[in-house]
């Protein structure tokens, strides 16, 4: 299983041993298998896609921050011996990729936002409904039925409800207190990586207007409403995201090395 700084992340060589590195961060409560194998196994690419502390098969806590797990990110990369990579973050995943390249340009290639905000406020009933086992229940239900298109298969919609509850409470809740407190509505013009933005345009989470907003802000930013798809965007119509990715990713300058 590999793991480096203490996470466990999937590989994929899907090009030169020097080709465009691609870091894939899941969102709140996720973990590397919410990016389907379209994304995962993009052609052309070194992918990378992490599950960050507490989450999936990487061991710790989780964090309480965006900050935190910016920080955590940046000492993966330092361990995989990777100077600077093209991030593409869901959800929470996001606004770590926009904290990266806030803050540590010099490590970043290129962002991929998917479904995500510059802000991300979680109502406080939600946010109070994570935090115990009693009500967690409750909890996924409600993320579940506002993260997906009326017209997603059932049985995705399934699949993903049983790896949500897999959650340990903690690590979901610590998870929205990140999104809650994270908030870089006036330094998203600091922003001079080549931007993508991703969403659903039926996402009830992160609505398009999120996405837009981003995109008008970040220079030379572009942005795809994919439709018919909600919050999980990735997994509703992962051929339109890895063929709008795998398009971003091609217009990005790369020398091995790097």
């Amino acid at each position: 299983m590999p793991v480096a700084s203490g996470l466990y992340y999937y590989a994929f060589q899907g090009g030169e041993l020097e080709s465009l590195p691609v870091v894939l961060i899941h969102g709140a409560g996720g973990n590397h298998l919410y990016w389907p194998l379209e994304l995962r196994r993009l052609p052309g690419y070194r992918i990378f896609a992490l599950d960050l502390p507490g989450h999936g098969k990487s061991a710790g806590q989780g964090h309480q921050s965006i900050g935190a797990y910016v920080g955590t990110v940046l000492e993966w990369l330092g361990a995989m011996s990777l100077n600077r990579a093209v991030f593409v973050g869901h959800s929470m995943g996001g606004a770590i990729a926009m904290g990266l390249g806030i803050h540590y340009p010099e490590h970043v290639l290129g962002l991929g936002l998917v479904a995500s905000g510059s802000r991300l406020r979680v109502d406080p009933e939600l946010l109070m409904s994570t935090s115990s086992p009693t009500t967690f229940t409750k909890a996924i239900d409600f993320i579940i039925e506002e993260s997906f298109s009326p017209s997603t298969d059932a049985q995705l919609v399934e699949i993903a409800t049983k790896r949500l509850a897999e959650t340990r409470p903690s690590v979901l809740y610590g998870d929205f207190l990140a999104c809650d407190t994270f908030d870089v509505v006036d330094q998203l013009k600091q922003i001079r990586k080549p931007t993508l933005l991703v969403c659903g345009g039926e996402d009830k989470m992160t609505p398009p207007r999120y996405s837009q907003h981003i995109a008008g802000e970040i220079p030379g930013a572009h942005l795809e409403i994919i439709p018919q798809a909600g919050h999980m965007v990735m997994l509703e119509q992962p051929a339109a995201v890895a063929t709008a990715l795998a398009r971003f990713l091609a217009e990005i300058p790369y020398l091995a090395g790097e």
